[in-house]
């Protein structure tokens, strides 16, 4: 939602591009996001447009609810345009998720988000979907400002599986929305990964990816012990999770909000 070409008074990055906009220069500002880029690349703003985090600029760290939505599904707009993207672009590539994107790409993107306060540069285009894949797949302490670390420690290792399946789902039931929302979203989406046979990544592999992004440690300041001996119990986790049925995860972003960008 533009409004009408304005002049840059101070030098600022574009949030389409990531070069700056010098003094002087034509510029335009999103009227519900603020997101500021040059004319030139107005035809690469990202869609939908997402209003702004509630803080003035994003701070280099938070919890998850600080950068969702104000209004259900409450799954922040970086998840949910890297998602997006995948999927029009990545279910056919072998490996999602497993095979990394260049560490150089990585670190880049991941630069360019923070440096545009919020505003996600255009994924359209980052050539390597895999590059994308890193946007879901964010840990804490990775140079951005939240962790999808979405479940705790303590989501159970129970043996018997219906009795697992009642536990995780009430742990599920019971996460701050912005947590809750985000994981069913994620949920639905690796779901539809482990579907494409172009992919070759069953829920098996999926869960040794993201396993330690989704859960958390058994301790709040874990060693380097803890965190080998978690590894596995975290794995089966994310497992027992994809084993949930679907209609348990679009109950909590709807039916017809499980892609939450519209076609």
């Amino acid at each position: 939602d533009p409004v009408p070409p304005l002049q840059v008074i101070r030098p600022e990055p574009c949030g389409v591009c990531g070069s700056r906009i010098r003094f002087g220069k034509t510029a335009i500002k999103c009227c519900q996001c603020q997101l500021l880029l040059h004319t030139k690349c107005r035809g690469q703003c990202p869609s939908p447009c997402a209003p702004r985090p509630r803080h003035h600029a994003w701070p280099r760290e938070g919890v998850l609810a600080d950068f969702a939505p104000s209004t259900p599904p409450l799954v922040p707009i970086l998840v949910v345009q890297c998602v997006t993207e995948v999927e029009t672009r990545g279910l056919t590539e072998t490996g999602l998720y497993r095979v990394p994107g260049t560490e150089q790409l990585v670190r880049e993107w991941k630069r360019r988000l923070l440096r545009a306060g919020g505003a996600l540069p255009a994924l359209s285009s980052v050539t390597d979907i895999h590059v994308v894949c890193g946007g879901p797949k964010v840990r804490e302490g990775e140079g951005t400002p939240f962790s999808l670390t979405l479940l705790p420690g303590t989501a159970t290792d129970i043996p018997d599986d219906a009795a697992s399946d009642t536990a995780l789902r009430h742990v599920v039931s019971k996460l701050p929305p912005a947590n809750r929302d985000t994981l069913a979203f994620l949920m639905l989406h690796l779901l539809r990964v482990s579907r494409s046979p172009d992919c070759k990544m069953d829920v098996l592999n999926l869960s040794r990816v993201f396993g330690p992004t989704l859960v958390g440690h058994s301790s709040a300041n874990p060693t380097p012990l803890t965190i080998m001996e978690d590894t596995p119990r975290q794995c089966k986790v994310v497992a027992r999770l994809l084993s949930l049925p679907p209609s348990f995860w679009r109950g909590f972003v709807g039916t017809e909000q499980e892609n939450l960008v519209p076609t």
